[in-house]
């Protein structure tokens, strides 16, 4: 846990020197301490923000500082964690020779269906989505990432549990590296979505196709998606296996901080 903690720690350092302005001397923690207490919590701690402050407080030196002042701290610097995260998915596309990318959505519940009445944090109809995998409804967001063929995250989009994951893709600015494929399963169909990647962008989809599509694969193309597409799969499991039984927070905002936390974590957990 100390190299890990050191080597995100330097990363964060070295990345809010370069790109960010000066900060104000007189603070006692620092925005890199924040940040690495943050991802801390997410990788060892199922997202517990106390114990990972007072592992910082025991082991590392981190200024103590109370609850209240840490989470204000970090929503100010939401913008920053997003910004580093698609940095580093930047370097990660870079690096990525094979440049085969994979697209799926995973759910993430709010609360137990039970309770979607008492819900104070999330309201509305919009949220009520479908698990096909569990053939469950739930009541929360979904989170679309697209994942190198290795499974390492590099870019995420959050919707409402109701949206359709081709309405999610619709609505997002896929940055991928020229000559890339993006390998997807059948919800993700829009043949001029296709082609204009193909295009304009030379992205070449690779969609699982249904047995009525019009535009179908041979057979040896569909099983290589199906093949490909379990990595995916695979790396969602890994991330959830970060989360608590419950996420903690107070607002939509702060949920949803988590969860960028969350699947930051699982990345440098990757990488490093």
């Amino acid at each position: 846990m100390t190299d890990y903690t050191i080597t995100i720690y330097c990363f964060v350092d070295d990345f809010i020197k370069i790109s960010c302005p000066k900060e104000d001397s007189r603070r006692k923690v620092s925005n890199a301490e924040i940040i690495t207490t943050a991802l801390l919590a997410a990788r060892y701690f199922h997202g517990n923000f106390v114990t990972a402050r007072k592992y910082m407080l025991e082991h590392h030196g981190m200024k103590k500082l109370d609850k209240s002042n840490f989470n204000r701290h970090l929503h100010r610097l939401e913008i920053m964690i997003t910004q580093i995260f698609f940095t580093l998915g930047q370097t990660l596309k870079e690096l990525n020779i094979e440049s085969r990318y994979l697209i799926d959505s995973f759910p993430v519940a709010v609360c137990k269906n039970i309770r979607i009445p008492r819900c104070k944090l999330l309201q509305g109809k919009a949220y009520r989505g479908y698990n096909s995998s569990k053939r469950e409804y739930f009541y929360g967001f979904k989170v679309q990432v697209i994942t190198t063929y290795d499974g390492i995250p590099v870019e995420y989009f959050f919707t409402a549990g109701s949206f359709h994951d081709i309405t999610a893709f619709q609505s997002m600015n896929i940055d991928l590296p020229s000559n890339s494929e993006l390998v997807a399963d059948s919800a993700y169909t829009d043949y001029e979505l296709e082609d204009f990647y193909l295009e304009c962008e030379n992205i070449q989809m690779l969609v699982e196709r249904k047995s009525n599509s019009k535009r179908p694969h041979c057979p040896a193309m569909n099983y290589l998606i199906k093949q490909w597409r379990k990595r995916v799969e695979t790396t969602f499991s890994e991330i959830v296996a970060f989360f608590p039984n419950r996420i903690h927070a107070v607002t939509p905002k702060g949920f949803m901080l988590k969860m960028v936390l969350f699947i930051f974590a699982f990345t440098f957990n990757r990488i490093i």
